[in-house]
Formats: C-alpha cells, sequence, structure tokens
C-alpha cells in the first residue's frame, strides 16, 4: 500500500485545549483504520508539532482522512507521498 508522511502544526484552536491532543490522536488513528488505512502519529519539536506516516489503499482515502480531521479545526496538514525504497528502485530500474 502507498505511504503517506504529514506534517502537522496545531491551530490557535488546537493548541489551546493540547490537553486533548492525546485522545484526538487516538480518534485520527481509529478514523484511519475504520477507512481501510494504518496512521502512526507523532509529537515533534521543531517545525511541524506532529508527523504522521500513513499507510492507505490510495490517495482518495487518505485525503478524506485529513479532510475529516481538518474540518474540525484543530490542525494544519502538509503531506508528501512517499516510496519505499524497493518501490522507488522499481521505478528507477526502469528509466532509460
Amino acid at each position: 500500500m502507498p505511504h503517506y508522511i504529514s506534517l502537522l502544526n496545531w491551530t490557535d484552536q488546537g493548541i489551546k485545549s493540547v490537553k486533548e491532543s492525546p485522545k484526538r490522536a487516538d480518534a485520527a488513528m481509529a478514523l484511519a483504520s475504520k477507512l481501510g488505512a494504518k496512521m502512526q502519529i507523532f509529537y515533534t519539536m521543531g517545525e511541524y508539532d506532529l508527523v504522521s506516516v500513513t499507510e492507505a489503499p490510495n490517495d482518495d482515502v487518505v485525503m478524506q482522512v485529513l479532510l475529516e480531521l481538518g474540518k474540525l479545526g484543530n490542525i494544519r496538514t502538509k503531506t508528501l507521498k512517499a516510496w519505499s525504497l524497493a518501490e522507488a528502485t522499481k521505478v528507477v530500474s526502469k528509466l532509460q
């Protein structure tokens, strides 16, 4: 399944209720699971407050998960589609 890396920042609303963020993270992972994806969430220091790594059947599932989370108003996201080394090697081997 494809992998997606999301860089997340709390909104003003999200940081005001940061004590609830572990519950929100659990709910996000449960939502992803319900839609057929597997999401891991990491709290980070630096430019981003959190990072998620999601394995999902397709782009549509990830888009739905992130839109559902975004509409709650606690986070803003930037998402990257990722290829494993094996997947990238397969693509690179086709180069002419």
